[in-house]
């Protein structure tokens, strides 16, 4: 090619910024698999309704698929006012969870600080498997000594670490885990997360509360109501 060709092709070429602009967002960096397959509470609500009675604040959930709704959009103003549109919707399958344990936070300069912990008595296999790496080859003895606790002299040492949460902890939050055995996967260990204890007048409603579920489970329809505005904490 001659000089002259040179000349001319750099006068019409452009900057590589438009030439070979970049695909997608820098905030999604690094686009890898995620260590941790699940979203977590970095907040919980405001526990300001002291009158209303004791009650968890969040749930967890699993997607089991998506499909479509026909909706009124009522936006005065708006283009679509009065007008049905189509939404792609995901549908959550929340099987009941079960509490297993209660945990009490002391307010500190530095923010929250665990105070102590008790745990229920009798706990499933799927909640302990969660506590061994490898299951088949452990001798499975993950909180059996605990559990004496609660027989040894009337349950007096599991009865004073709850005395200790109701009289110095200012936040309860519950220890509960997820029934995967309830879902079409292929998982034998339960996911388990703190929920926080809202309402109550004071710190020993929450903790009576708390102790009232212990090895229960706790639907969905118990934490939320129908047609009431949730955030979902996703991937």
């Amino acid at each position: 090619p001659s000089r002259e060709h040179y000349i001319t092709s750099k006068e019409t070429m452009s900057h590589r910024k438009f030439e070979a602009p970049r695909h997608g967002n820098l905030g999604f960096l690094p686009k890898k698999r995620t260590k941790h397959h699940h979203g977590r509470c970095r907040s919980f609500p405001k526990d300001k309704d002291t009158s209303a009675a004791p009650h968890l604040t969040a749930f967890r959930g699993y997607k089991a698929g998506m499909t479509h709704v026909v909706r009124g959009v009522d936006r005065p103003g708006a283009l679509m006012h009065k007008r049905e549109v189509v939404d792609a919707v995901t549908i959550l399958e929340t099987p009941p969870m079960v509490v297993v344990g209660v945990v009490g936070y002391v307010e500190t300069p530095r923010g929250l600080r665990t105070l102590t912990t008790v745990f229920a008595e009798h706990l499933s296999d799927e909640f302990k498997r969660r506590c061994y790496k490898n299951w088949y080859r452990s001798k499975r003895k993950a909180y059996t000594k605990y559990a004496k606790k609660w027989s040894e002299d009337g349950g007096k040492d599991i009865e004073a670490q709850l005395d200790r949460i109701a009289k110095f902890c200012t936040v309860v939050r519950v220890i509960a885990h997820t029934q995967v055995k309830k879902l079409n996967l292929r998982l034998k260990k339960a996911h388990t997360m703190e929920i926080q204890v809202n309402g109550g007048a004071d710190a020993r409603a929450k903790v009576d509360f708390a102790k009232s579920l212990f090895e229960k489970e706790v639907t969905v329809d118990s934490v939320f109501a129908k047609d009431v505005c949730t955030v979902v904490r996703v991937i």
